[in-house]
């Protein structure tokens, strides 16, 4: 039996990737871009002061985020981003 906090990542080769990928329909890989980009933007904008654009920033990338979890949420449950999540 093993731990899985004691399994250590193996990076997957490209062409396995690939056909990983092709498998998943192009707008949940597309969405699945779009909830990444969005939470690193949220992630970049913390901090207890926080200007009226960066707030507006801020909001923006949390309702792409909120758009794009919806899409991976109708595909599979376990598939939407959090910003603070590692993946």
């Amino acid at each position: 039996m093993t731990a899985s906090h004691l399994l250590v990542p193996v990076p997957i080769p490209d062409r396995v990737a690939a056909l990983i990928g092709s498998c998943i329909p192009p707008h949940i890989v597309q969405a699945e871009f779009d909830a990444e980009c969005a939470a690193r933007e949220v992630r970049r904008f913390r901090g207890p002061r926080l200007g009226i654009e960066d707030q507006a920033d801020r909001e923006q990338a949390l309702s792409e985020l909120a758009r794009a979890n919806k899409v991976l949420a109708a595909h599979h449950p376990r598939l939407p981003v959090r910003p603070g999540s590692s993946w």
